[in-house]
């Protein structure tokens, strides 16, 4: 039987009501009861400045890495802005990046669902982030592939998703990722431990 893992949840879009969240939430909810979610909020992180990276970083940051190292894995699901990642994202990618040589990204399983509005769901922000995330040797789940195309009308007012469809593609992404962290748990437990 497995053990249970926790997953860091990075959303990409600081609206409370947004559609990254929301989908970030049904995944959650139909994921295997061995993943454990944990929204690791980024909208407080002061924009990297290495002058600030003292004895005393923003408390924001401090507590950003923390939660991050301490998962087993990491979910990011955003939005996709002007073809690309939000700005909020990459800095948390770089706050998470520091000091050198602490990266709490390092071997760390990860997987991507980008979103948008429109119907290409976000291409471009999901490569941009595979891209930046490499960098880190951090394993990221290939297939299945993860672009949300028409994300506002996916929930009705009470946020419910409506789409039997998608909630079967959204059970089985969950699926793939609880196998995935498992397969490579022996990284995540080591940089849990450092």
């Amino acid at each position: 039987m497995s053990q249970t893992r926790t997953v860091a949840v990075v959303v990409g879009s600081l609206r409370k009501d947004s559609a990254s969240r929301k989908v970030a939430r049904a995944i959650a909810a139909f994921a295997p009861a061995t993943l454990k979610f944990q929204v690791v909020e980024i909208g407080d992180l002061a924009h990297y400045d290495q002058d600030l990276e003292t004895d005393a970083p923003p408390a924001a940051w401090t507590r950003f890495r923390r939660d991050v190292a301490a998962a087993d894995a990491v979910l990011f699901v955003t939005p996709e802005y002007n073809r690309s990642i939000p700005g909020v994202v990459k800095n948390a990618i770089d706050v998470g990046s520091r000091p050198w040589g602490q990266a709490v990204w390092t071997d760390k399983p990860t997987a991507i669902v980008s979103t948008s509005i429109g119907a290409l769901g976000g291409f471009g922000a999901n490569h941009h982030l595979r891209q930046a995330l490499s960098f880190f040797a951090a394993p990221i789940l290939c297939q299945p592939e993860a672009y949300i195309g028409g994300a506002g009308a996916l929930f009705d007012g009470r946020g419910v998703l409506r789409d039997p469809a998608m909630a079967e593609f959204l059970k089985s992404f969950a699926q793939a990722f609880a196998t995935f962290i498992e397969r490579h748990a022996p990284a995540a437990a080591v940089q849990k431990a450092a």
